[in-house]
């Protein structure tokens, strides 16, 4: 990624919430790659996962990835076992999910940091407790959105369905990255990104190489 589209996200806010078309799609890894990149510029890098599921490192790789000198409990105000969407995981283990802790997290980070990057679990629609699902956790914290989306067949349906539900919503979205793996010969890899820009009026950059592991190696265009 480029200096000048890295400040180009930086400029939406002092935070960003990155969520997902999907679950799996990559949305740690690209997150932790702005992470790496803001702390190449000088920033104070603010990491932040409201909700853990599952028992991933998710939150772990944000945080080493940010260099920011906090204990995981305080970029992780939840966390659970079954891999699960975050409010039925909070009910099994007969928990509910509040926004209050989420948000004094989110303060408190923010406090100390340039910029921070909320991940969220899934996608947008995801819900965390009754009336609050990953939009309305992007809402209530008044941050934009960067969308996270397969390379492949089908991308272009997903997207523009996260996009008219983020707006729908009145969030803003300031790009969508198409990350991952595609089957063999899958000839939509090439004209995704144009018709997701056509169709959706967003930036996309991608597809990101599946299996890059240098985060310095993925150039966005």
């Amino acid at each position: 990624m480029t200096p000048a589209l890295l400040r180009a996200l930086r400029r939406g806010g002092p935070g960003l919430f990155i969520s997902g078309t999907d679950t799996g799609v990559g949305k740690t890894w690209v997150a932790c790659c702005l992470a790496r990149w803001g702390r190449a510029q000088g920033w104070r890098m603010g990491v932040l996962k409201p909700a853990e599921s599952g028992g991933g490192g998710d939150a772990l790789a944000l945080l080493r990835a940010s260099g920011a000198k906090l204990a995981l409990e305080q970029v992780r105000p939840y966390a659970f076992r079954l891999p699960l969407a975050p409010a039925v995981a909070a009910a099994a283990e007969g928990r509910k999910i509040a926004f209050a802790p989420i948000r004094r997290a989110y303060a408190a980070v923010a406090a100390e940091s340039d910029w921070t990057l909320v991940e969220g679990a899934g996608g947008l629609l995801v819900p965390y407790a009754p009336g609050l699902d990953g939009a309305g956790l992007a809402k209530r914290l008044g941050l934009p959105v960067l969308l996270v989306a397969r390379a492949g067949l089908g991308t272009i349906n997903h997207c523009l369905l996260s996009l008219e539900a983020a707006r729908a919503r009145g969030l803003r979205v300031l790009a969508v990255v198409l990350n991952g793996r595609s089957k063999a010969g899958d000839r939509s890899v090439t004209s995704n990104a144009a018709e997701i820009e056509r169709l959706g009026r967003v930036k996309v950059w991608g597809p990101v190489p599946w299996g890059l592991r240098d985060w310095r190696a993925w150039k966005a265009p």
